[in-house]
């Protein structure tokens, strides 16, 4: 049984998913964080806290990554961990240099930099000959805008080194885009108070279905484990409406995209790694989106061991632990499963949802959850801002997406303000 790390997690889904896979794995964990009140704060389930199940919860500054390699070799001889890990993206980068100090499985942490780094990514995986959005690279807004015009309206906007689809958005003018540098200038530190990197990408507007390989690259060698479709809503915004796996494609355009991403993944230098690998499905072919070292969010990981039995947080602490992959498919019965989810008409506090037991209780629905009375809604720009959602399987393939978002459809969400006067 191996001691893994756990530095830092996601407050959502994947803080439940991860460290039931490290346990369904036979491993345990230490957790390691800069505020454990993070964690605390953002827990609204009856079930208990899942940090209950961690062996230990230490604190130091995982913000720095210097101190925080000389605090975790002082832990070593003590604690022994046998791998490390994280399913934060703000962390992948901190963990990456864990592992090569301890000399336990991962990828270089350079191959980790030009992942997370959409600008970085964006030069390396052009250079490699993946293809993907003609872009340009700027800190200024005069230089954005210089940029723009060679490329042409219509345009995506992106800061570099966040995730959750914020701030990025579709522009069509030098005033949309003066607007959404702004918007940027005001966020100068992220969610984990790091400070953010002034760089901007602007690319070329892709066309056309957008699916997600989710793979996993152990000792060198890649296997994709399946594909995934993806909803998009929220114009200008591209948030996540919703998934579906497996995705609905003929065999010769899954064969493509799936060599898209792993020749990202090879060019990347990615190792020992789950990925999650977006791709737009453009009338000229796969373009690749970006490259993610670490599990799917917003519980494709979910979707995918419902119908194949194959866990992928599980298989994330496998490869850190230095395990080979457990990647056999079962037999569950379950041809696809998909989910989706409510987002806020507008902002502002909310009353009730109705119609939320009701799509709770509708066929083929397993699993479903809703804010509570009093939750304050905010802008559907992003991928953090869901006010809940609806998971179901089919039995028929490609058929569980229309179960989902019927549900969704069947919910109204009404406001605090709605009720004054009524």
């Amino acid at each position: 049984m191996g001691h893994l790390l756990m530095v830092e997690s996601w407050v959502g889904a994947m803080s439940t998913l991860l460290p039931r896979g490290i346990r369904d794995g036979g491993h345990r964990f230490t957790f390691l964080t800069r505020d454990v009140h993070h964690y605390l704060r953002a827990w609204r389930r009856p079930e208990p806290h899942p940090l209950l199940g961690a062996e230990n919860v230490l604190t130091a500054e995982t913000n720095d990554v210097p101190s925080l390699v000389e605090h975790v070799a002082r832990l070593q001889p003590v604690l022994g961990f046998d791998g490390v890990l994280t399913s934060c993206d703000y962390y992948l980068g901190a963990v990456a240099h864990l592992a090569e100090h301890l000399g336990v499985p991962g990828s270089p942490p350079e191959a980790v930099r030009n992942a997370c780094d959409k600008g970085r990514s964006r030069l390396v995986l052009r250079e490699a000959g993946v293809p993907g959005p003609a872009f340009a690279l700027a800190e200024s807004t005069s230089g954005l805008r210089e940029a723009a015009a060679a490329l042409g309206y219509p345009l995506v906007i992106k800061p570099v080194d966040l995730c959750a689809g914020m701030f990025v958005r579709t522009i069509t003018s030098d005033a949309e885009l003066g607007e959404a540098m702004r918007d940027l200038a005001g966020f100068p530190v992220n969610a984990r108070g790091q400070r953010r990197s002034t760089t901007v990408l602007l690319e070329e507007l892709l066309t056309g279905p957008e699916v997600s390989v989710e793979a996993v690259t152990s000792r060198g060698s890649t296997t994709v484990v399946g594909v995934t479709d993806k909803s998009l809503g929220g114009d200008p915004w591209f948030v996540e409406t919703g998934h579906m796996f497996p995705a609905a494609l003929d065999e010769a355009t899954e064969r493509a995209v799936s060599a898209v991403a792993v020749s990202a993944i090879e060019a990347l230098g990615l190792d020992d790694t789950v990925t999650h690998t977006e791709i737009k499905l453009t009338p000229a072919g796969p373009r690749l989106v970006e490259v993610n070292p670490r599990p799917a969010g917003n519980q494709i990981t979910e979707l995918i061991r419902r119908v194949t039995g194959v866990d992928l947080p599980a298989v994330h602490a496998q490869l850190a632990a230095g395990e080979a992959p457990r990647l056999a498919t079962t037999a569950s019965g379950v041809g696809s499963a998909a989910i989706s989810f409510l987002l806020p008409p507008r902002t502002g506090p909310i009353a009730r949802i109705d119609g939320a037991e009701e799509s709770l209780a509708a066929d083929g629905v397993v699993d479903g959850v809703f804010k509570e009375p009093g939750h304050v809604a905010g802008a559907a720009s992003s991928n953090n801002h869901y006010l809940g959602h609806v998971m179901t399987t089919d039995r028929r393939p490609g058929a569980a997406r229309s179960r989902a978002e019927e549900a969704i459809a069947s919910l109204r969400v009404v406001y605090t303000e709605d009720l004054v006067g009524a």
